[in-house]
């Protein structure tokens, strides 16, 4: 069997991959994996902006590094590590400014200046933005940074295992999927930046790609995961569609109404309004829709994102893209109606479980981005901070791979990585001669379980119940099939192979959320509805066991200056 070699591979080919890549490709050989285009990559879809306290907003003289820290740890409900937290606040100016003279087009202020905005649970406003579609620009940048710099790319390419022996990493087992051939690559270090775990769920903003299985990969090879129980919501979503209606919409000053006409908010967040962190927001919204007071609709219960009173200037200057979705899909336009909303799974908290340069247990690999957990976002992520976390914790896993193979590394295991590639192709010859159970009908069961049970709200025999789910879901997945035994851009054969790692992530979701007797973030239940720092102020460990379930164990979070108190907005 073929075989690829590089001193350094990069699996995702979205912000955090590219940001690594470009700090490593003028030292080494440098191969970047991407089962999409890179610039398909889901960091494309991020609308709203970027954190940083630049401190150069007329509204904002007085914010620094350390007011920004403040908001990230409070909004994360004290479950963030804040060494880690104080790392990527102190970066954010630079990784702002770096982005800017690599050719960003960010929004101006007159004078100039980086423009910023409002973003829910921060005392600034320091999201720096470009319109709409900020994603967009920073991913293109990037890309555009990483190809003049000469990163090999391989687009269209799925890793479909991770190899692993004796505490070290040996490289991957890639599909090319326009060939359809199997390729084992040795590395001598390896860098997840695969993103979140969307597609877990059945109501989700996340792309089609986004289903987790980089995490899946790393878990079932031995790697640890960290907090997978906090899950996101976002608060407006487009009604039967998922599409996300950016935060921006509210932090240029949009309004949430029920159907009494009320700005509900002020009931739960009577300060920050509808610029309260997430998870406050996607519950209150929730509880609306729960308790009678939302719009009915074909397509489900919604509650309105008024933006009228903006005028159509301000719209089409801030949030074009936004206007452009709502016609395109749903055929209102927000400078006459208001946007028909609700609450979708939209980012992940937990992840693989690394330090804050991106070095995980296992020697010679690293997690940045959506899949890894540092954790800087702790229970809740704050608007504005994904995108640098992407950029942050991609420069700094660069610097801690260079360290590490400076320092003489690890040398790859050839054999490791051909005994891992015979499995693959054992399983591949599986799946194609034919079993009866189709994934795409497994899948949607796995999803509706997890919407249904594992969601806003949650409650132990709900959660009771999605372990069972995903226990039977596991059990038919042996029997599974695909209906082409062509391997050529045979999508079908990909999402069955991935299936099996989304069961592994969903089943790491629901055990921590039932063993979580606490209301914390985005995880809420109902059953436990306070916050219970004595005893689960920590962070949730899960390892695969020998017997294929997680063995979970609980670590300390870290605390430098900002003491747990009550989250008032």
């Amino acid at each position: 069997m073929d075989m690829l070699s590089h001193d350094v591979l990069i699996v995702g080919g979205g912000l955090a991959g590219l940001r690594c890549a470009v700090g490593l490709c003028d030292k080494y050989d440098v191969a970047l994996i991407s089962k999409v285009h890179p610039i398909r990559s889901h960091s494309i879809a991020a609308q709203g902006g970027i954190n940083a306290a630049l401190a150069n907003n007329p509204d904002a003289r007085d914010d620094t590094w350390e007011k920004h820290a403040f908001d990230t740890v409070k909004g994360s409900d004290y479950l963030a590590d804040q060494d880690a937290v104080e790392i990527m606040c102190r970066e954010a100016p630079e990784i702002v400014y770096e982005m800017e003279h690599w050719g960003c087009p960010f929004s101006r202020f007159p004078d100039g200046s980086i423009a910023q905005r409002p973003f829910g649970g921060a005392g600034y406003p320091r999201t720096c933005y470009s319109t709409d579609i900020t994603g967009h620009v920073l991913l293109n940048t990037l890309y555009e940074r990483a190809v003049f710099k000469g990163v090999k790319v391989y687009p269209e390419w799925h890793v479909t295992a991770l190899a692993t022996e004796d505490e070290s990493c040996h490289g991957v087992i890639a599909f090319d999927l326009i060939n359809g051939v199997i390729m084992p690559i040795r590395a001598k270090a390896t860098l997840f930046a695969t993103g979140g775990y969307g597609r877990v769920y059945f109501y989700s903003t996340n792309a089609l790609i986004n289903t987790g299985s980089g995490i899946g990969i790393a878990y079932k090879a031995g790697v640890p995961v960290k907090d997978m129980e906090f899950v996101q919501f976002h608060p407006t979503c487009l009604i039967g569609t998922n599409i996300l209606m950016t935060e921006a919409c509210r932090g240029e000053g949009g309004y949430l109404f029920n159907n009494r006409g009320e700005r509900f908010m002020e009931r739960y967040a009577p300060k920050a309004m509808e610029l309260a962190p997430r998870d406050i927001v996607s519950r209150s919204i929730q509880t609306e829709i729960n308790e009678g007071r939302g719009f009915d609709h074909p397509l489900g219960r919604y509650i309105r994102l008024d933006l009228r009173h903006l005028g159509g200037k301000k719209i089409l200057e801030r949030l074009p893209g936004i206007r452009k979705i709502c016609i395109d899909f749903i055929g209102i336009d927000p400078v006459n109606e208001p946007i028909p909303i609700m609450p979708c799974q939209h980012y992940s908290m937990g992840g693989i479980d690394t330090d804050a340069a991106g070095a995980t247990p296992v020697r010679g690999f690293y997690a940045a981005g959506e899949c890894a957990c540092v954790s800087v976002h702790g229970a809740n992520r704050l608007g504005g901070n994904s995108l640098l976390d992407t950029i942050v914790f991609g420069k700094l896993a660069a610097g801690s791979i260079d360290a590490y193979l400076s320092g003489g590394g690890a040398v790859p295991d050839e054999k490791a990585v051909l005994r891992l590639a015979g499995d693959m192709e054992k399983k591949i010859s599986g799946l194609v001669s034919g079993g009866k159970e189709k994934t795409f009908a497994l899948h949607a069961e796995l999803a509706r379980t997890m919407s249904a049970n594992v969601g806003i709200f949650r409650r132990q025999d709900e959660m009771e119940q999605a372990l069972q789910d995903i226990a039977r879901v596991r059990e038919r997945y042996r029997g599974a099939g695909v209906s082409s035994p062509s391997r050529h851009m045979n999508y079908e054969l990909m999402n069955a192979i991935e299936l099996e790692y989304m069961l592994e992530v969903a089943h790491t979701i629901a055990l921590g959320a039932l063993l979580r007797e606490e209301s914390r973030g985005a995880h809420s239940r109902r059953d436990f509805t306070k916050r219970d720092d004595e005893k689960w102020l920590k962070h949730t460990i899960a390892r695969r066991g020998a017997d294929g379930s997680p063995d979970t164990s609980f670590r300390g979070v870290a605390i430098t200056r900002y003491q747990p108190m009550e989250r008032v907005y």
